[in-house]
């Protein structure tokens, strides 16, 4: 049963809403958890949580037993089929966590779940969200069965299609097409590729990303014309026939689950209005290409969480402005990169002599090479993530 009134209402039990909870609950916040699912997803799309956002979850308790459930993935290489192009090396980053940690998106919900659990809160489903009054000094949001919440802030972490965006009034800026359409399966293979590196192939028809999981798993992620509803074995062999190695090529030998989503490229006009925030997928979305969505928005979350907490201690709420002012340009940059990486991949047949030829070039400049690392890691963020609020309560739990 939801209560009649909350300091912090998340709507959305998602890792970005999760890691919002988790980082107000343990500075001591009352933070109500809602979401419309009746259960927790048990297959999701996110499979990668990089080195950057592992050291912000270690903030709130969570990266040791989330480690303990992936796979670490020491290196990312960009093909053409067999010719490795770039290879980046994660060991050596200026991080305690040299890697990429490979672990299914429902692993890390239950992990996150686990942590607010220990932190004394829970998330209640299922609640659909169907009004949100935000204009007086305390927000009201109303639910389908008839009950509402009083709080003082919402956050919006309910995903792309998100309810608090729409009912906030906040535009969500993009192009007007259907969007990037994708197939996404976890599967078992034959193949000679590494257990511990991620591979990215470029192909004209689309990238075609191949991920290592635990338990023998691979997780496909492909750019197609129009994915099928139910991708099935056959349809991913002709996948990885066309878009990955051929000298000795994978064969799928189980399809364990399979998808397809499209992505848009977009960005909310507005992080803030009133007493409503955004974080996560309802405040960005992009190309999978390059792992970055889901960890964009797990740092958005302590981002958010950090200052809520201070402003409900005291502080300023202009506070959750500045979370907007360092977040958005952010988001711009990665839907930017995520961009860049998809035209890369599907760049004529004329041009891709040359982008190989310069991929290869890069590959041999080490310095290069590990400003992209870092990118790809998340690193670059340390400035603009900041440990207040997280370090001041740290004894409180």
């Amino acid at each position: 049963m939801l209560p009649a009134q909350t300091d912090v209402l998340v709507v959305g039990a998602g890792p970005t809403g999760l890691t919002v909870a988790a980082t107000l609950a343990r500075q001591g916040v009352e933070v109500t958890v809602v979401d419309r699912a009746s259960a927790p997803p048990v297959t999701s799309r996110a499979a990668v949580v990089h080195a950057y956002t592992l050291e912000v979850l270690d903030r709130i308790g969570v990266t040791a037993p989330l480690v303990a459930r992936g796979l670490r993935a020491s290196r990312f290489t960009v093909r053409d089929r067999d010719r490795v192009l770039l290879t980046l090396d994660f060991g050596d980053l200026p991080s305690t966590y040299p890697y990429a940690l490979l672990v299914s998106q429902s692993v890390t919900e239950a992990v996150l779940t686990e942590r607010l659990a220990a932190l004394g809160g829970q998330v209640h489903r299922p609640y659909q969200l169907t009004g949100l009054d935000h204009d007086g000094d305390r927000a009201v949001a109303g639910f389908a069965d008839g009950t509402s919440v009083r709080a003082r802030w919402v956050v919006g972490a309910d995903g792309m299609h998100s309810t608090v965006r729409d009912l906030a009034g906040i535009g969500f800026g993009g192009p007007a097409d259907r969007g990037e359409s994708f197939l996404l399966a976890d599967v078992r293979v034959n193949s000679v590729l590494p257990r511990d590196e991620v591979a990215l192939f470029l192909a004209r028809p689309g990238p075609l990303v191949w991920a290592p999981l635990p338990d023998g798993v691979v997780r496909l992620v492909a750019a197609v014309a129009d994915a099928p509803r139910d991708p099935d074995a056959a349809r991913l062999q002709a996948l990885l026939d066309e878009r990955g190695p051929t000298r000795r090529p994978d064969r799928v030998t189980d399809v364990l689950w399979s998808s397809r989503f499209r992505v848009h490229h977009r960005i909310a006009d507005r992080y803030r209005r009133g007493r409503v925030l955004l974080a996560g997928d309802a405040a960005h979305v992009h190309s999978p290409a390059g792992g970055q969505g889901m960890n964009l928005g797990i740092c958005d979350a302590v981002a958010l969480g950090a200052a809520l907490g201070d402003v409900l201690a005291g502080h300023p709420d202009t506070l959750l402005d500045d979370y907007a002012a360092r977040r958005r340009p952010l988001a711009e940059e990665v839907v930017g990169f995520a961009a860049r990486l998809t035209r890369l991949a599907t760049l004529p047949p004329a041009g891709r002599p040359l982008r190989d030829l310069a991929l290869r070039a890069v590959s041999g400049v080490p310095p290069v090479r590990r400003r992209i690392a870092l990118r790809l890691a998340g690193l670059q963020q340390r400035a603009t993530t900041p440990h207040r609020g997280d370090e001041r309560q740290a004894g409180r739990r």
